[in-house]
């Protein structure tokens, strides 16, 4: 059976808890439509996060990603959605997300938004010799 899009955002425990780490991933075909217009609009968006309890399991974040492809929403609506559902699933010590629209009307546009929880402290760089 075909796989559908969907809204939920499944979670599995953070196998290093005690351990501030980064998580990257890249998205390289998310589509949405133009609230104006209705024509697709395509950008790439990279996340970026320090778990705290609760990693996004990557099938259910990629059928999330899908499910924006018939809705309308202006760029920065719908990369601020996407952080908020993330936070709200995962609860991370910190979060951006970085969406780079492709061009549109001789104009690129790239929105970042970022989360970090109230009481974590991003470590110390480490600047090696």
């Amino acid at each position: 059976m075909p796989s559908e899009p969907s809204k939920d955002l499944e979670t599995f425990q953070n196998p290093q808890p005690e351990r501030d780490y980064t998580i990257r991933i890249n998205i390289p075909e998310f589509t949405c439509l133009c609230p104006k217009t209705g024509q697709p609009d395509f950008a790439e968006m990279t996340l970026e996060y320090v778990p705290e309890k609760l990693c996004v399991e990557l099938k259910a974040l990629k059928m999330y990603i899908w499910s924006f492809r018939d809705q309308g929403a202006f760029h920065e609506a719908v990369t601020n959605e996407i952080l908020a559902d993330l936070v709200a699933a995962t609860q991370p010590r910190y979060m951006r997300l970085t969406a780079e629209f492709n061009v549109r009307g001789g104009i690129y546009t790239t929105v970042v938004a970022d989360h970090r929880a109230e009481d974590w402290q991003p470590p110390v760089p480490v600047t090696l010799p």
